[in-house]
């Protein structure tokens, strides 16, 4: 899987931060966001290129009727759109700061703008999985693809696999729940595992719950590909903003999967504890006496504490051993219990 970037280790989650339409149509504001992920430390930035009169037309309803200015969701795409050169620049910008450029296509057009473009690696969306025409556009380009499973019941997603594999497509899947946002209940972590076993390719979680926890979570569980979305403020105009993480919580997010996905990538051995043997001196404990005792005192439970540091008295683990044995001098409240006390 051609997911890698250059400033990573190889083991690690390829993350990648969805800005989709948060840029309302702005080319300075669409810049914008890619400066502001440049300082996060995700791997990749993701678009959608729209071009309305090969992917839409007039009678597309709205998913959500969230826009006051576009008259019909085919407007909107319209406003949504760049030309080339426009996204011959925005390209050019992600490979300045060093961002993976990703794009998802909604038109086999957009797959011959994407390959003018260079695109490394090709994004589908949820509603593209069955739409083999595409597909097969951009199976004939060669490059490796990420597919989102949000809409795809086992059965179709499938029929996807076996297409691409007849192609020789390089590709992995996302667990994905077409809900925005995304309820705990929906999340469906219990996929990851599931496509795993079911395809046998890298999987990820694309998520739209707009919560840092959701993709730590989907880390632990395997997940080698996270990809959300994100925008400056989720009270800003569009229909994804509200399903949407901000920039300081992409950060905070980058940080805990690095951490989490480290862990994974370093399991403890229980069995050898040789790295603490130093502390085990300092937080362990020897035998003692809580009370003076006289010599011949035949030692019970009640006659013991357990004091710092080890090594110092019988070791506390062994107290049942010494309970019913007699001492062989008087002892003082607080002493430690050696062996050379006991008859």
């Amino acid at each position: 899987m051609k997911t890698t970037n250059k400033k990573n280790e190889s083991n690690s989650v390829f993350i990648i931060a969805e800005v989709g339409q948060a840029h309302e149509g702005s080319l300075g504001v669409l810049h914008s966001y890619i400066d502001a992920l440049a300082q996060t430390g995700v791997d990749a930035v993701k678009f959608q290129m729209h071009i309305a009169e090969a992917e839409s037309s007039e009678y597309e309803p709205f998913r959500v009727k969230f826009s006051l200015e576009d008259e019909t969701r085919f407007d909107y795409w319209k406003r949504m759109g760049f030309s080339l050169d426009q996204w011959r620049g925005i390209k050019n910008h992600c490979d300045e700061v060093g961002l993976k450029f990703i794009c998802s296509p909604f038109s086999n057009l957009a797959v011959d703008w994407l390959e003018e473009l260079g695109v490394e690696q090709y994004k589908i969306g949820s509603g593209e999985v069955n739409n083999f025409l595409i597909l097969e556009k951009i199976a004939r380009t060669g490059k490796p693809v990420i597919l989102s499973s949000g809409m795809s019941s086992y059965e179709e997603l499938q029929k996807t696999v076996e297409f691409l594999k007849e192609r020789n497509v390089e590709f992995s899947i996302l667990q994905c729940t077409t809900a925005y946002p995304t309820q705990p209940e929906q999340f469906g972590l219990n996929v990851i595992q599931e496509l795993k076993n079911r395809f046998n390719v890298p999987v990820g979680f694309s998520d739209h719950s707009a919560k840092i926890e959701t993709c730590v979570a989907a880390t632990a569980l395997g997940a080698d590909i996270l990809e959300f979305h994100v925008v400056f403020d989720r009270q800003m105009f569009g229909p994804d903003s509200k399903s949407s993480l901000t920039i300081l919580e992409t950060k905070e997010l980058v940080g805990a999967v690095r951490n989490i996905k480290t862990a994974l990538s370093n399991p403890i051995n229980k069995n050898n504890n040789e790295a603490f043997s130093s502390l085990k001196q300092i937080f362990e404990k020897s035998l003692a006496i809580n009370k003076d005792l006289p010599k011949d005192h035949i030692l019970t439970f009640e006659d013991l504490e357990s004091k710092k540091p080890k090594g110092f008295g019988i070791d506390a683990l062994r107290f049942q051993e010494i309970i019913g044995k007699a001492l062989n001098k008087d002892l003082k409240q607080w002493d430690f219990l050696t062996e050379n006390d006991l008859s």
